[in-house]
């Protein structure tokens, strides 16, 4: 029987079949369980107009439940032959069921298979994110906590400039994380609407009940122009893409920050000994390896909207095959920044800070700001008070005050750390998973 969907009475040339699947094979196994569960909502929707017999459909939905199960638990392939998991799991109903098994594909392309499945993969992996995300909040806020009261120097140009605390350097990044959890969120939103019976992009002449298959899923609504369904295609996975560049952008910066701090130069936080690595040579280094590679692979994310952008900017309406090639940057991106969260959350939670870092003179000239305020708030005009302690930090004889009032709203007196929690958990609770894990639970049983 022919393995490609669209087979029909000649062969295609074995080379220019290798270079238009390319990884399809590989990256279509992240795609198997989606794809099962698109195809349950769409036999259950063409049974219920007639497209399918009731014995028919029990029969079908047994067997791609036991498909399901073979995907959770890591077994499902794709033979070797078969184009692309749509193929492969059409095989395994034709196989088991005869061409029963080939009814599943009325009033569907592959167009709108993969949108689906991409759609249901994305916002899977989107909740992963978000459970990552939220547990590097966490540490940080515990650890804004923990150290609210312990100073360390603030920098601009790469200079000492004003006091600052380990509250607020923790603290800054929680509430950095809060911020792209909102693109998240939007991302979310975009993705979590149904393409299915929108077909090559142009519908179909079935009378497809397209809202059933948004419900039987658990997709907000619908993409409901069939021809921007197919053109969704690309920018759903640049806008997700932007989402996840926003979160790698916070955790890079938070690296180069934890590898300064970490150098001896600084001195300011020790990270833990598994967390760092040897030299062949020189038996004193700690390297802050994973920082290192943590910055690298949030850059490379950080670049991932940009590449999906450069294959789709220029393509005209309707589905062309270099939307293909979207996949293979994309699929893969989600694990690697998972994996970027999980490290941070676990270095950061073993991180320990220098409590002690201003007893060094050297900083005492962070604390010209506070004098000159402190000036300023008995009287003398603001200008008068920068000269003033200018004048003595020239000539040495300036004397730090250690002893910071800071009251304001954000600042190191009051860290809002009440505030930024309540910011990440509305917006946390505005993604209403659980309508989509009901719908697939409910699929399944």
């Amino acid at each position: 029987m022919a393995n490609k969907l669209w087979e029909k009475n000649f062969e295609v040339n074995k080379e220019i079949e290798r270079f238009t699947v390319g990884r399809d094979r590989e990256l279509d196994l992240y795609l198997a369980k989606y794809d099962v569960l698109g195809s349950i909502a769409h036999i259950t929707m063409l049974e219920s107009i007639g497209l399918l017999g009731a014995e028919e459909l029990r029969q079908l939905l047994a067997e791609l439940k036991a498909i399901y199960r073979l995907a959770e638990r890591g077994e499902f392939v794709i033979e070797d032959g078969v184009e692309d998991v749509h193929s492969q799991v059409e095989l395994l109903l034709t196989r088991k069921l005869g061409d029963m098994g080939k009814k599943i594909h009325s009033g569907r392309s592959r167009n709108d298979q993969v949108l689906v499945d991409l759609k249901l993969f994305t916002r899977h992996e989107l909740k992963d994110v978000v459970d990552a995300v939220k547990v590097l909040f966490d540490e940080l806020q515990h650890k804004s906590e923990q150290y609210r009261h312990v100073l360390m120097p603030g920098y601009t140009h790469l200079q000492i400039a004003m006091p600052s605390s380990f509250g607020l350097w923790f603290g800054a990044y929680a509430e950095s994380l809060a911020d792209d959890m909102l693109f998240i969120q939007a991302a979310y939103r975009l993705t979590n609407r149904n393409p299915l019976g929108s077909a090559a992009g142009y519908g179909s002449s079935f009378p497809l009940d397209r809202g059933m298959t948004t419900r039987l899923l658990g997709f907000d609504s619908m993409d409901y122009n069939v021809v921007y369904a197919q053109m969704g295609r690309g920018k759903m996975e640049r806008n997700v893409a932007f989402a996840l560049a926003s979160v790698a952008g916070t955790m890079a910066k938070m690296a180069f920050d934890a590898c300064l701090f970490n150098c001896q130069n600084f001195g300011f936080i020790s990270l833990p000994k598994e967390c760092t690595t040897g030299s062949s040579i020189m038996p004193h280094k700690k390297n802050p390896d994973v920082f290192e590679l943590i910055r690298a692979k949030c850059n490379k994310i950080q670049s991932l909207p940009e590449q999906i952008m450069m294959v789709m900017n220029n393509l005209p309406v309707g589905y062309f095959r270099d939307l293909q090639i979207i996949k293979e940057m994309f699929l893969p991106a989600f694990g690697e920044l998972k994996d970027c969260l999980q490290m941070t959350s676990y270095i950061v939670n073993r991180m320990e800070v220098n409590e002690h870092i201003l007893d060094n003179a050297m900083y005492d000239p962070i604390f010209s700001v506070e004098e000159v305020n402190r000036l300023a708030a008995a009287g003398m005009p603001f200008r008068d008070a920068y000269r003033q302690v200018g004048l003595q930090i020239e000539a040495g004889t300036f004397k730090a005050d250690h002893n910071l009032h800071h009251t304001h709203e954000g600042s190191m007196g009051r860290l809002c750390t009440d505030e930024i929690r309540e910011l990440m958990d509305r917006t946390i609770a505005g993604f209403h998973f659980e309508r989509m894990e009901q719908a697939e639970k409910d699929l399944l049983a």
